[in-house]
C-alpha cells in the first residue's frame, strides 16, 4: 500500500507512479485516438459531411447515455472501496483482539509459566501471518519467525487451510491450560469471545475475496464504454474537427481508470500496491503481542 500525504497536490498531480492508471492505458489511448483521427479524416475530407448530416445529432445521445454511465460507475467504485474498507476493518478487528487475547493471557499465566507463555507469544501472531497467506494462495508460514524452535512450532501443519489448524491448536491449548488448572474454566469464558473470533475474521475475509462482482455486471460496464466511446468520434467531429482526437482519448482515459481501479480495490488482499498492507499489520500483530507477553 502506497502511504502518501493527501494534502500533496502537486506530487499527484505532475508525478507518474507505477500504478497510475495513465501508464495501464497509454497504449489503448494511442489506439482510440488513431482510431478517432481516422473518422475525423473520413468525415472531413474524405466523405464530405455537412452539417447537415444526422450525425452530427450523436452528442445528445451521448449526453443521455453518459448520464447513465456515471451513474454505473459511481455504483462500481463505491462497492469496490465498501469491499475495500469492510477488509480494513475485520483486519482491524483482528489486530484488536490479538492485542486482548496477548493481554488477559499476560494477567492470566503466571510469570514463571515460561513454556505456555511462549506459546501464546508465537501463536498468536503466526495466525495473522498464515491468514495473510492464505488469501493471497500463499503456503508458506516459516518467514514469519526468527528463531528456529518458533518454526518447530508449527511446521508441521499441511493442511490446506492453515489459519483454521492455528485457530484449532489455540483452543486445545487453552482447553489443555484449563484441565490443568493453570487457569480456571471462567478465565477461559473470558478469553473465548477472543479465540473464537480469529475463524470469523477469517471467514468475513474469505467472503470478500471468494466473491468477486458478478460477472455479467462487470461483463456489461466494460462493454458500455467500449461502445459508448467508439462512437464518441462520429458526432464530436463535427464540434471539435481535429480537436476530438485528444478529447476522445481523454474521455476513455476517464471511464476506463475508474473501473480499473474498482477492479484492483475490489480483492483488498491481494499483493497489489493498492491492496490492503497486511504483510505490515502481521508484522505488527507479532511486534505487540510479543512485547505484551
Amino acid at each position: 500500500m502506497i502511504k502518501y500525504n493527501p494534502k500533496d497536490w502537486f506530487t499527484f498531480i505532475f508525478r507518474l507512479h507505477k500504478t497510475d492508471t495513465f501508464r495501464q492505458l497509454a497504449v489503448m489511448m494511442l489506439c482510440i485516438a488513431i482510431y478517432t483521427a481516422i473518422i475525423a479524416v473520413l468525415e472531413k475530407e474524405i466523405l464530405h459531411l455537412t452539417d447537415e448530416s444526422h450525425i452530427k445529432n450523436l452528442p445528445m445521445m451521448h449526453t443521455l447515455v453518459g448520464l447513465v454511465l456515471s451513474l454505473l460507475l459511481v455504483f462500481r467504485t463505491n462497492t469496490a472501496y465498501d469491499r475495500w474498507w469492510e477488509g480494513r476493518k475485520l483486519w482491524g478487528n483482528l489486530v484488536n483482539n490479538s492485542r486482548n487475547l496477548a493481554i488477559k493471557l499476560n494477567a492470566f499465566l503466571s510469570l514463571d509459566n515460561v513454556a505456555d507463555r511462549e506459546y501464546f507469544r508465537t501463536i498468536i501472531p503466526a495466525y495473522a501471518h498464515a491468514l495473510k497467506n492464505h488469501l493471497q494462495s500463499k503456503k508458506t508460514i516459516e518467514e514469519l519467525f526468527d528463531v528456529d524452535d518458533h518454526y518447530n512450532l508449527l511446521k508441521d501443519i499441511e493442511a490446506s487451510h492453515v489459519p483454521n489448524q492455528i485457530a484449532l491448536r489455540m483452543f486445545e491449548k487453552a482447553n489443555e491450560l484449563v484441565q490443568s488448572k493453570k487457569i480456571s474454566e471462567l478465565q477461559l469464558l473470558i478469553i473465548n469471545d477472543e479465540l473464537k473470533s480469529f475463524t470469523e475474521v477469517c471467514g468475513a475475509c474469505e467472503r470478500i475475496s471468494n466473491t468477486p462482482i458478478p460477472y455479467a455486471y462487470s461483463a456489461f460496464l466494460k462493454k458500455f464504454i467500449f461502445i459508448y466511446v467508439m462512437t464518441l468520434p462520429f458526432g464530436y467531429v463535427f464540434s471539435l474537427g481535429y480537436l476530438s482526437i485528444p478529447v476522445v482519448a481523454f474521455v476513455f482515459y476517464i471511464l476506463a481508470s475508474l473501473e480499473i481501479i474498482a477492479e484492483e480495490i475490489e480483492d483488498p488482499f491481494g499483493t497489489d500496491i493498492n491492496d490492503l498492507p497486511t504483510d505490515r499489520i502481521a508484522k505488527n500483530i507479532l511486534k505487540h503481542v510479543q512485547e505484551l507477553l
